[in-house]
């Protein structure tokens, strides 16, 4: 089934209060995988890499899992495109803990993301922890794992977060999670993007 957020598109002005502190994307066409983080963590903004704090182990896990052949430092997070994946954020507003965030902002956020998925056509996108994909899906329990929906084109996967903080899934579990991901992709080993 094909889930398309249907919003309301009005002018919106920038919130003062909002820092000027944003972590681009990293995106480009025809990926396997987008990983979507809940938002980036202020400390990423201002470091400008993804997944930068030294106790998130997003990029520990995708090494482990086997997404890519080597540990991608988050300074070098960019070369994670040359593997066939991308990342986003569900919401942009970069926030010290995710749970500063409104659910009006997951619903504010949700067509341009999928405006962003129709757009670079990723085979996947993967939703990093449950908090983004129930709100913006509206639904109240979701099950980890792959879902029964498509969103801008893409198959949906629930995956744990990787965050320090998320203390319920050892890293053993992360990794056993996210190489369910690599496996139903039919990636069995990391490799340059135009090499699939």
């Amino acid at each position: 089934m094909e889930i398309s957020i249907e919003a309301e598109d009005p002018v919106k002005e920038r919130d003062p209060k909002l820092p000027m502190d944003s972590l681009p994307d990293l995106l480009s066409e025809d990926l396997d995988v987008v990983f979507c983080g809940i938002n980036p963590a202020m400390s990423a903004a201002k470091a400008g890499h993804h997944f930068s704090s030294r106790s998130n182990r997003f990029w520990r896990v995708l090494h482990l899992a086997g997404f890519t052949p080597h540990l991608i430092p988050f300074e070098s997070d960019r070369t994670i495109l040359e593997y066939g994946y991308g990342l986003t954020a569900a919401v942009e507003r970069p926030t010290v803990s995710a749970g500063e965030l409104k659910r009006h902002e997951f619903h504010e956020a949700a067509a341009e993301l999928e405006r962003k998925l129709m757009r670079y056509r990723p085979r996947y996108v993967a939703f990093l922890g449950k908090p983004a994909f129930a709100a913006i899906f509206r639904q109240p329990k979701v099950q980890w794992g792959e879902q029964m929906i498509r969103f801008g084109g893409a198959e949906v996967w629930v995956l744990p977060n990787p965050s320090g903080l998320n203390r319920a899934f050892t890293l053993a579990a992360l990794v056993s999670a996210y190489r369910e991901l690599l496996t139903a992709s039919g990636r069995t080993s990391p490799g340059i993007q135009g090499a699939r």
